[in-house]
């Protein structure tokens, strides 16, 4: 009975150990909120390429915790408000941080 105690209080350990090495912390996603990160960012990806208006191959789209980040340059401001916009309007953004800049 000692070595299935031992057994048990080894796997218990083990389990923790993955449950906590899984877990998200202010400055690092989880494994879930990576995943749900990059299936957004590929959304907005798509709504700006989707955005006749836009150079979608000079806007770069990065996901943290459903905050997009928009960066690259692009010909107007009027471009840096639809590129804002049309990423807020995907569902999903919590916000948008806007670091685009005009040529």
């Amino acid at each position: 009975m000692t070595q299935f105690n031992r057994f048990s209080t080894f796997i218990l350990t083990a389990l923790l150990a993955f449950m906590v090495g899984c877990a998200a912390t202010s400055k690092q996603e989880g494994t879930g909120e990576y995943i749900d990160d990059t299936i957004l960012t590929t959304k907005v990806k798509a709504a700006v390429l989707k955005e006749p208006t836009l150079k979608s191959a000079e806007i770069n789209v990065e996901t943290f915790k459903g905050v997009v980040q928009l960066s690259g340059f692009v010909n107007s401001q009027a471009d840096i408000n639809k590129a804002a916009e049309v990423a807020r309007s995907v569902k999903g953004v919590e916000s948008v941080k806007n670091d685009m800049r005009v040529k």
